[in-house]
């Protein structure tokens, strides 16, 4: 008699194919935009889920992940990236400045670089811990009250001081739509944004609209009901 399979392994067995049919999602959205598939990157939002989701992505290929919160991301990622050294950790979340120095510790992409205070915060955390994550500034593209991100008539200033300050590591940008009306022009102006500030990165599409984000410029989407499932 064969042992029974653990109840991790059985909750996650979808994650394979379901990585595998965004994939093809990207591939094609890719190729109708005259874009090459390889030149997006998928980000797995495993925020909320455990650890074993992760790995299950990790069996499947998947490499760069996406987490809302210091303290979660804490919890589950660095025994994760001991056995998985090439795997990347993109924070996606409102940033506090008190979780600066932690997130500069754990991440590889700090996305949510967002006003002055936070870039004291992360600039002093990256002197303290001797090593500096990719940082892409978060904008509000829809200037909407609820939502973190800096907004459009500030954007371009902050930009600026924000790579005369971090140099090579100030990477792109990147932003949530609003949930309602058509995301494509605010996908769009981020774009022309970063092409303007010569930023390789555009952050942008979840897993209602990645396909839209990707005819407009976007380089890294950042998926995660499509692959997990519901939180």
């Amino acid at each position: 008699m064969t042992d029974p399979i653990p109840a991790t392994t059985l909750s996650y067995s979808h994650v394979a194919a379901a990585l595998r049919a965004v994939q093809d999602r990207i591939a094609a959205a890719a190729r109708r935009a005259g874009r090459a598939p390889a030149d997006i990157t998928l980000v797995a939002v495993s925020k909320t889920h455990p650890a074993a989701a992760v790995e299950a992505a990790l069996a499947a290929g998947q490499q760069h992940f996406g987490e809302n919160r210091v303290q979660e991301a804490a919890t589950k990622f660095p025994a994760l990236r001991a056995a998985h050294p090439a795997m990347r950790l993109h924070l996606i979340g409102g940033l506090q400045t008190n979780k600066a120095r932690e997130a500069v510790r754990l991440a590889d992409v700090i996305e949510t670089l967002d006003r002055p205070r936070l870039a004291d915060a992360i600039a002093e955390a990256i002197a303290h811990e001797g090593r500096a994550p990719q940082l892409l500034v978060q904008v509000n593209v829809g200037d909407e009250s609820q939502k973190s991100g800096i907004s459009r008539a500030e954007a371009d200033a902050f930009i600026a001081a924000c790579q005369q300050r971090f140099g090579a590591a100030l990477a792109g940008l990147m932003c949530i739509p609003p949930a309602e009306g058509d995301p494509a022009p605010h996908f769009a102006w981020l774009a022309a944004r970063a092409a303007a500030h010569g930023l390789g990165i555009v952050s942008m599409g979840m897993s209602g609209d990645f396909e839209t984000a990707i005819a407009h410029g976007a380089t890294h989407v950042r998926v995660g009901t499509a692959i997990f499932g519901a939180r």
